[in-house]
């Protein structure tokens, strides 16, 4: 009997959950947690109507609340359902008390993006990575970073360099949403971690060291499978920190996402008007932090996929030299449309990418394929398992070989 605990219920929490579910011989147990219990039991009956809607056998399916800042209260949760793995679909913030409490429980842990603090819009793996020789003694398994980017994007990677190259030496991660969900301004994944994330400063791998950029100052046209040209703009993402790390060979290595022109105008305002702010100021007597309440004003990540149109795409672009040294390049992708994501989940497709990576995580937990005691990123395991339930698991990829790729003409 495998049994999992789901802490969030948000566009990911909700994606993960219908897809545990429809793998109930691999999780018979499924247990969701949030803040707000209600919230649990609205997704849960939605996925029961779904099953009876197509005739599919169910995994058992509780719902709880939880407090994911209070490590005791997460340990009252874990101590009362006692599951084998704690999928941490919540927000960053809350990643520490939630390892702290699995290693105080005894369970295994996996994520779907790397630690933040709330103060700073900061994000890097070494919080966690502290915390490898807690769990290697412990024996738990904790998986960094499953999603899509971080996640599929790391497993690509791995999947490159153990079945093409010899020696990677530059990668470039892309990603492009050409969705249209009809709404002046919104953001895909939660506003407050999505705005944090793309007013930082640029930052990319070079020669051995890390060079920083303004926000959002390079940026080029490249072209995505079945989409066509978009302009892309240099950011730092999370996953570039341990790939450089497990590959060594790389010299170069960036990451690229699309952003409209309207969206960028807003963003700017926001900016310009002080809403991006992460710290508290004084309201009519009472403390607020200008970001959060943006976050509250702004459309529900959740609410927009019903008229979502397009699609996603979002791959590994590398080259270097291939197993026998000659010169060799490869491009690796997936595109997710919006629509068919929303008829099976209720979601739009930039959850769908990052929930159905994080069951599929899940599922290489529970059945020993990804089973290492310590704290590991995705690309330390074996890629061939999970590449294998990608298009089972409705995100089929596609590969080219030698193609020309844009990104090598970029300096």
């Amino acid at each position: 009997m495998a049994k999992v605990v789901i802490i969030g219920v948000g566009g990911v929490g909700t994606v993960a959950a219908h897809k545990c579910a429809q793998n109930p011989d691999v999780f018979t147990h499924i247990v969701l947690a949030s803040r707000r219990r209600e919230k649990c039991d609205v997704v849960r009956d939605a996925i029961v109507r779904e099953a009876e809607k197509h005739g599919r056998k169910l995994p058992v399916i509780e719902t709880d609340r939880v407090d994911a800042d209070s490590v005791e209260d997460l340990c009252t949760l874990l101590r009362r359902h006692n599951p084998q793995l704690v999928m941490n679909l919540a927000l960053p913030y809350q990643d520490l008390t939630i390892m702290d409490a699995c290693l105080e429980c005894g369970v295994s842990y996996l994520d779907t993006a790397n630690y933040e603090p709330r103060d700073v819009a900061h994000f890097e793996y070494s919080w966690q990575w502290a915390y490898r020789e807690k769990f290697e003694k412990a024996g738990l398994t904790a998986i960094l970073g499953c999603g899509f980017d971080p996640g599929v994007s790391g497993v690509f990677t791995a999947f490159a360099a153990k079945h093409y190259f010899s020696e990677m030496e530059t990668l470039d991660i892309v990603d492009c949403n050409a969705g249209n969900h009809g709404k002046a301004f919104a953001t895909n994944f939660n506003p407050e971690i999505n705005i944090r994330e793309i007013t930082q400063n640029g930052r990319y791998w070079q020669d051995g060291k890390w060079v920083t950029t303004g926000p959002l100052e390079i940026h080029t046209t490249l072209t995505y499978p079945r989409i066509g040209e978009r302009e892309s703009y240099l950011l730092y993402h999370e996953e570039l920190e341990s790939l450089v790390q497990n590959f060594p060979t790389i010299r170069r290595a960036r990451f690229w996402m699309t952003f409209g022109q309207e969206y960028l105008t807003h963003l700017r305002v926001i900016q310009d008007i002080g809403m991006a702010r992460i710290d508290e100021i004084d309201y009519n007597g009472q403390k607020i932090v200008p970001l959060q309440f943006l976050k509250a004003v702004l459309p529900n990540p959740q609410d927009l996929g019903e008229n979502y149109t397009g699609e996603t795409s979002i791959g590994c672009r590398i080259s270097g030299k291939g197993k026998e040294g000659e010169p060799m390049t490869y491009y690796i992708f997936n595109n997710c449309s919006h629509s068919e994501a929303y008829k099976e989940t209720g979601m739009q497709a930039v959850s769908y990418t990052t929930g159905v990576p994080a069951m599929i995580g899940a599922m290489m937990y529970l059945t020993g394929k990804w089973n290492k005691p310590g704290v590991h990123n995705v690309e330390e395991f074996d890629p061939d398992p999970f590449m294998e339930q990608l298009p089972l698991q409705g995100l089929p990829w596609e590969e080219f070989i030698n193609p020309p790729l844009e990104v090598d003409k970029i300096d």
